[in-house]
């Protein structure tokens, strides 16, 4: 089940027929109450989240979710209106795996659903081996990160660019890569996703651990070496 929160109704309405007609069962909310009302007897597999919306905004919506522990994992892609960056980026910093810019094709977005819902499907767990990297160790099995012992809360996809960038040690990724194999899309030229991840990512782990290095005008490597 898709849940989708959009308080347009016309978009709302062929948004949910779409995703029904392609094999995704959906059920469209007007208003954040409803919505909330909803999560409380069913959790839906994946959100789609309007940003301007009555009684509370998209991105405090998704705060919410991701501020409680039975919602903090949900899958969720932003529905952004055409220009405002400062949205995009505010919504992955809070823990929005995607986002999609209106206006928009129903059919691309029907894509980014299954794309998404196909990396949600293959959990963490699926992936071989733990990683040990100086101050830092990483259970997929547990889905658990630790710096100096201590336990970092990531969302699914910071977990996944992770392990994905461990699992490269040496190599430089390139965003285009990292977006194929963690997102499941082309990079556009201008699709922040993977930098703002990036960021967020450090912040959590400790600047001061300088594990992701940027490689100029290419991507993002974590070293072989330990430093």
């Amino acid at each position: 089940m898709i849940y989708l929160l959009e308080d347009d109704d016309s978009i709302r309405e062929l948004v949910c027929y779409s995703l029904e007609k392609t094999g995704n069962p959906a059920r469209g909310f007007a208003l954040p109450h409803e919505f909330y009302k909803a999560l409380e007897s069913e959790l839906p597999e994946l959100v789609l989240l309007d940003v301007m919306l009555p009684e509370e905004d998209g991105l405090t919506v998704l705060k919410n979710l991701r501020s409680k522990k039975r919602t903090a994992d949900l899958p969720v892609i932003m529905l952004t209106a055409k220009g405002t960056e400062f949205d995009k980026v505010t919504a992955l910093d809070l823990g929005a795996d995607d986002y999609v810019t209106k206006p928009f094709g129903v059919m691309e977005l029907v894509a980014r659903v299954k794309a998404l819902l196909r990396r949600v499907g293959r959990t963490p767990c699926e992936k071989n081996g733990d990683f040990n990297l100086g101050r830092l160790s990483v259970s997929t099995e547990r889905h658990e990160v630790r710096v100096d012992g201590k336990e970092i809360s990531l969302t699914y996809k910071e977990f996944e660019l992770l392990v994905f960038l461990l699992e490269n040690r040496g190599v430089v990724l390139t965003r285009d890569r990292i977006l194929r194999e963690v997102w499941d899309y082309e990079f556009d030229g201008e699709n922040r996703t993977v930098d703002v991840h990036v960021r967020t990512l450090r912040q959590k782990l400790g600047e001061d651990l300088e594990l992701i290095e940027t490689v100029r005008g290419v991507g993002y490597k974590i070293s072989a070496k330990e430093s």
